[in-house]
């Protein structure tokens, strides 16, 4: 018989649990050989023949035989079945020890459990969650562990709404009607004018014009605005761009770019559906440059005309919503020309076509035709041949012709006048990610309940097992859980800083905005993907929806802004703030702030924090930000210093900032996700007495740890943290992924999503 390390008699039992643990996943690293060895060689209480013997067992290449390990396995979880209570795997294994017959005294063992639980400290292990495989009441794969209620779903709803509650009831009655029962998209025309009609009954209920001000008919509600394009969400995604072509980009271009004039003549009718427009600024040639592009608005004083001109193919306006069927005006971005002086871009309200929807004299439309989705949007390419409007149909807060003829802005300088101008569109990048959360929350809900449902497998001669219960499969959709409820949070907090914004953080607020747009739609896309491969080849069905989210949503990686040229823009941010905030110091405050860098690093890479793998120190949120914290403010003075040594060899700024652009791109994202965190970590102090408290807790954990845990090259090769550290972190997330899957059903019924909006058979059981 094989002689293994339950055999009687041997100190060598004493190591079992801990073995088996590190066994568990079937590899040993290097740095855990190396950190048993070490051990071995430094204890005095096992003879020669015992040390031997353990250290056989710790060859890589040679892995215990799955016999071995079930013979490890029973005999630990045989020896701790008796009611006995234990804080480590070391004491699991002096209780083994002890309990076997004709076992000699040994003095001093309580020692050695000292010795052995340094050494699992060490090793990265979690005791109590290592402590759980080896007993009987944990849950085990099959049917034991299944969903609960364990919390008030309706309460953590309301908590979700954010005193939004109203306003979300009354659009889910109307997405809700027989009505807005979803049509075959096949069907490019009919589908379109379906969106259509689906928004104007929206206008009808009053819901376009909710954001716009009481004198011209509206609510001045814009976070009420924001609750409809969010609720809207959960229903076809068409209608939601529809939505917000209209009455966010084209009617907010009119409000936040014109002046008294303009809001009374155009609110009205376009919070009532009664003119539909676009909003033109996106040309071929010049996407996300909007300083570049080409199209011109020159001015003749003699007639108080403008001339809007498209000057060649490369400058027509390109994907504009709403423009190859049903827009009748559109705010148009040019390039003013007085006297052939060029001023800069200013946006011009001109019309597309008349009532009888024939297009004005030198207006020219070429329809976009299908796209990857979003096909109830009718996009089109607009160019414009010389076509004339009356002087007063500039939209002209920013930037006017006076009576003179001449230029006037009440903003003296050309860059800030362009990025105020701008500024004030910021609305749309709170919109479409809050939308993209909508998309998460319908994925993650048709995915989970049929991860509840699906039994796949099981133990031999027993029953199915639901697929959530599979390790694997938590891993795969509770981080997308937390990452979804986080962004969630976040952009509650965005709202309310663009809600409560003061002209002096607006530069924070768009960078702010811009990131999380980025941040936001890139976890929908990849959470996206991830519910349709969870959902096997039931996910590839259209009828289950996931491919609708998937197609609608991809496009908001990229409008609105490219989110990869949004966090270098977010990074260019923060490096002006840096810099003022250098600008602004004196030798002493400057003294100062080196001297509590310097502080916090020792603190933070103290060697008994980077290996600290306690699991009050691993959960505790003080240790989740100072990690994140640490992160952005290193990759911002690295940045910082790079550009400052190539600016200072020689190099051209430009070309500089082109050289670091990946860089940047860190910059911007570090600082997202530390406001993420934060906004998270605000939220569950909120929630601390209520029921959905502790779940909401453990989401956070595993948001925090699951970002450090992508991030651990990072940390690494900083010294911030050490393998034994980033072991324990995965096993801390493995536990997590574990725990809130009893809560995973209840955590998506929250987002009350109607189920006429989920429609999935997979989800209903059809």
């Amino acid at each position: 018989m094989e002689n293994t390390l339950s055999q009687p008699k041997l100190k060598n039992v004493l190591f079992l649990p801990i073995l088996y643990v590190v066994w568990s996943d079937r590899t040993l690293s290097n740095q855990e050989r190396e950190t048993i060895k070490g051990f071995l060689n430094t204890i005095d209480w096992i003879d020669e023949e015992e040390r031997e013997f353990v250290s056989s067992k710790l060859d890589p290449e040679s892995p215990p035989s799955r016999v071995e390990m079930e013979d490890w396995y029973f005999t630990v979880q045989k020896g701790v079945q008796d009611g006995k209570t234990f804080e480590s795997l070391s004491a699991m294994g002096v209780h083994l020890f002890k309990s076997q017959e004709e076992v000699e005294e040994v003095e001093n063992l309580s020692r050695i459990q000292g010795q052995l639980e340094k050494l699992e400290k060490e090793l990265g292990i979690i005791g109590q969650s290592a402590i759980y495989l080896f007993k009987s009441e944990h849950p085990t794969i099959t049917t034991t562990h299944t969903t609960k209620k364990d919390f008030d779903i309706g309460a953590l709803a309301l908590f979700l709404n954010g005193g939004q509650d109203k306003i979300i009831e009354r659009v889910k009655k109307i997405i809700t009607k027989p009505s807005f029962a979803y049509t075959d998209p096949s069907d490019l025309q009919a589908y379109r004018n379906q969106v259509l009609e689906w928004c104007k009954v929206i206008a009808n209920e009053g819901l376009g014009k909710i954001g716009y001000p009481k004198e011209v008919g509206g609510d001045g509600d814009m976070e009420a605005y924001f609750s409809v394009m969010e609720t809207l969400s959960y229903h076809d995604l068409s209608m939601v761009i529809k939505f917000g072509v209209q009455f966010g980009l084209w009617g907010m271009s009119i409000y936040s770019l014109g002046t008294s004039k303009h809001h009374q003549k155009y609110l009205p009718k376009i919070g009532s559906l009664e003119l539909p427009g676009c909003f033109a600024m996106t040309e071929t040639n010049h996407g996300s440059n909007v300083k570049g592009i080409e199209t011109t608005a020159t001015y003749n004083h003699k007639e108080e005309t403008f001339i809007i001109h498209t000057p060649h193919e490369k400058a027509r306006k390109e994907y504009i919503g709403n423009a190859a069927l049903h827009g009748r005006m559109a705010t148009v971005f040019a390039k003013l020309v007085i006297d052939e002086k060029d001023y800069g871009v200013s946006a011009f309200v001109v019309p597309l076509r008349d009532e009888s929807d024939k297009l004005m004299p030198g207006v020219s439309i070429e329809d976009c035709g299908r796209k990857m989705g979003l096909n109830g949007v009718d996009n089109g390419l607009i160019s414009f041949d010389q076509v004339v409007i009356p002087k007063e149909e500039m939209l002209d807060r920013f930037s006017s012709v006076n009576e003179k003829g001449e230029f006037e802005s009440p903003i003296a300088s050309d860059n800030r006048r362009f990025f105020t101008m701008l500024g004030t569109l910021v609305g749309g990048r709170i919109g479409i990610p809050r939308s993209a959360l909508s998309a998460s929350k319908s994925g993650l809900t048709i995915t989970i309940k049929y991860s509840d449902q699906r039994r796949q497998f099981g133990p031999e001669g027993g029953e199915e097992v639901p697929i959530l219960n599979y390790r694997m499969h938590q891993r795969r959709l509770m981080p997308w859980l937390a990452k979804t409820y986080a962004g969630h949070f976040a952009m509650q907090f965005m709202t309310q800083r663009f809600m409560q914004r003061k002209e002096e953080e607006m530069q924070e607020i768009e960078a702010m905005a811009a990131g999380l747009k980025a941040y936001v739609t890139w976890n929908t896309t990849g959470l996206l993907q991830e519910c349709r491969e969870a959902c096997g080849g039931k996910g590839y069905l259209s009828e289950n929806r996931i491919d609708a989210l998937k197609n609608d949503t991809d496009i908001y990686t990229t409008f609105e802004g490219d989110n990869t040229v949004l966090m270098q823009l977010v990074g260019k941010s923060r490096l002006s703030a840096y810099r003022e905030q250098f600008e602004n110091m004196n030798l002493f405050t400057i003294i100062n702030y080196v001297a509590s860098k310097t502080k916090t690093s020792i603190t933070e890479k103290n060697p008994l924090i980077v290996r600290n793998v306690d699991e009050g120190h691993l959960l505790d949120p003080e240790f989740h930000l100072n990690a994140f914290e640490y992160r952005e403010r290193a990759i911002l003075d690295a940045a910082a210093k790079r550009l400052r040594r190539l600016i200072g060899e020689g190099m051209d700024p430009f070309d500089a900032f082109n050289v670091c652009q990946h860089h940047l791109v860190s910059v911007g994202s570090s600082y997202i996700e530390r406001i993420v965190l934060e906004q998270f970590i605000v939220k569950v102090k909120e929630a601390e007495e209520s029921s959905f408290g502790p779940i909401l807790k453990k989401l956070c954990e595993l948001f925090a740890l699951y970002s450090i845990e992508e991030n651990k090259g990072w940390y690494l090769e900083q010294g911030y943290l050490e393998g034994v550290k980033t072991k324990a972190i995965r096993k801390t997330i493995n536990q997590l992924c574990w725990e809130i899957r009893k809560d995973a059903v209840p955590l998506v019924e929250a987002f009350g999503i109607p189920d006429s909006c989920i429609a999935a058979p997979i989800v209903s059981g059809k």
